[in-house]
């Protein structure tokens, strides 16, 4: 006990009658009590940055954020623990008939009574509050934020789950919940696994697939990573290799989609789902892409800047056929490879300014947009001009992407760091997209011979195939994520980090700074040009 606060308040009003035989509170009692007006400051002074404590909780807060609120004072904010629902949670209905203070004061025998009177219902209940607390301490609540989350509204299965958070660490790395069979049912990553972990049993926590895979759960394996990177990239080769049940993201990375180049006689755009040893041969990739939906738009963008030939038929390099072609070709769409006609210098350069367009000169395809969006949008055709509008954005994304990953991917070692809030260094080393090793450096320590020592120990990667990254592509760019972080400092590199200079970067950060000058705007839908934008293409990069 380090204070106490008691005083009668002038309500400014008779007591009504059934008040004053319930309290005992009579109008002679208050007649001389200060108003209001003078007790609040007072005891908001007394309270402040202490936990507020009551029966029914909701009840006597409103009556003082009422009076604040009234009185134009500010609300401090005090967090509030409720007995009433604390011991609702944490007793069993064959102890208590009920939660009222005076059960509860009789069950726990405290030393004060409730009687109706602020200071003797203060005492009793916070007599309650020690007994309920010894109470809830065999269920781990040892602070003010486990009481908080062990009185949310949880169901039974999360309050009883919630000894799987015990002895967790508290550091960075990769927690895996398991069944009673060891089998994963779910792989996170986190900062912090302890407090992470302990929010799949709070109120916080409402995803029904989460709930039914806390129902399962039996234990918790905690992967402690030197850093957050660390982390979640363990979890990405965690999720891709166990498979486990109740993850959604990042289980299939094999699922992936290229926009390919054919290495034949009359190369052609092929979406494919995988690369294969072909670049050597002439072949060319741009990807990988999200959907095949999204291949597709980037492949008709394109198509219409460059026409390639669309067909699929396998052709000789000087075919017999003396026909006119497809209607393609009549319509002088197609230089038609496939008539024994063809200007195989005219179709080759071709092939070549699609090979330059993939391989990051991308000004042809995005000038061609351009002006085909201009003329539908002067025919008021702005549903046709934003389905272009779409095209490029994906073709413009896949650009960037793939000369993103290739430019790690031709990178055998890499090694950056990055300050930490205490003062020392997070130090990654990464080899042809993939993490090799990690390290954190504390405040003080000389940097250099510890990263050293991670060079020497860090994992051999072989050098993999043309067009690919080493690890998984989303690793690659959790990686690039961390390098463009601020503050990133390159210790040693092989080869410089570099991007084509005409691979679509600006332009994609053009069409994301117009997106968002847009997103306020309606509609939207068939808007491709606006009035802070003017001759800027407005397309949806997300």
């Amino acid at each position: 006990m380090i204070g106490e606060f008691a005083t009668l308040v002038n309500p400014g009003m008779p007591i009504p009658a059934f008040i004053a035989a319930l309290t005992g509170i009579t109008n002679s009692l208050v007649a001389t009590a200060p108003r209001l007006a003078a007790v609040l400051p007072t005891f908001l002074e007394f309270s402040r940055g202490s936990v507020l404590v009551a029966h029914n909780a909701p009840y006597d807060i409103g009556f003082l954020k009422g009076a604040c609120a009234k009185l134009d004072h500010e609300w401090p904010g005090n967090h509030v623990v409720d007995t009433a629902r604390l011991a609702r949670i944490t007793l069993h209905r064959d102890e208590v008939a009920n939660c009222k203070l005076s059960t509860l004061a009789a069950y726990f025998r405290t030393e004060i009574s409730p009687t109706h009177r602020a200071f003797d219902d203060a005492r009793a209940t916070a007599d309650v509050l020690h007994r309920l607390l010894e109470r809830v301490g065999d269920h781990g609540v040892e602070t003010l934020d486990d009481l908080a989350a062990f009185t949310a509204r949880v169901s039974p299965v999360q309050r009883t789950k919630r000894h799987l958070a015990a002895g967790l660490p508290d550091a960075p790395g990769v927690y895996i919940f398991r069944d009673p069979q060891g089998a994963a049912l779910y792989v996170g990553t986190s900062k912090n696994i302890r407090k992470r972990v302990r929010t799949y049993f709070t109120a916080s926590e409402t995803r029904r697939r989460m709930t039914q895979m806390i129902t399962i759960a039996a234990s918790v394996d905690p992967i402690v990573c030197a850093t957050v990177l660390e982390a979640r990239i363990r979890e990405l080769r965690l999720i891709a290799t166990k498979q486990p049940r109740y993850n959604q993201q990042s289980k299939r990375p094999e699922r992936q989609t290229w926009l390919k180049l054919t290495a034949e006689a009359a190369p052609r755009l092929a979406i494919v789902r995988e690369v294969r040893g072909d670049v050597s041969d002439g072949a060319c990739y741009l990807g990988p892409f999200r959907s095949n939906a999204a291949a597709q738009e980037a492949s008709e963008a394109l198509q219409f800047a460059l026409p390639l030939r669309t067909c699929a038929t396998k052709l000789a390099r000087n075919p017999r056929s003396t026909t006119a072609g497809c209607a393609l070709a009549e319509l002088g769409k197609c230089l038609a490879p496939c008539t024994a006609t063809v200007d195989h210098e005219a179709y080759d350069s071709l092939v070549a300014r699609v090979r330059s367009a993939m391989s990051g000169a991308i000004d042809p395809v995005t000038n061609a947009l351009q002006v085909r969006m201009r003329d539908l949008a002067d025919e008021s055709r702005f549903e046709d001009a934003a389905r272009w509008r779409d095209r490029l954005a994906h073709f413009v994304q896949a650009s960037v992407r793939t000369h993103r990953l290739m430019m790690l991917a031709q990178i055998e070692q890499l090694v950056a760091g990055k300050p930490t809030p205490a003062g020392g260094w997070e130090v990654h080393c990464i080899s042809y997209g993939a993490l090799t090793g990690a390290i954190t450096i504390p405040n003080g320590v000389d940097p250099l011979p510890a990263i050293n020592a991670l060079i020497s120990t860090a994992d051999q990667i072989s050098q993999p195939a043309p067009s690919q990254v080493a690890g998984l592509t989303e690793e690659a760019e959790a990686i690039l994520q961390w390098l463009e972080s601020d503050g990133v400092r390159l210790v040693r590199t092989s080869e410089p980090l570099a991007l084509p200079i005409g691979c679509g970067g600006a332009l994609l950060t053009q069409l994301g700074q117009v997106r968002n000058e847009i997103r306020a705007q309606e509609p939207v839908d068939y808007q491709w040009l606006t009035a802070s934008a003017r001759g800027k293409m407005v397309t949806r990069i997300a």
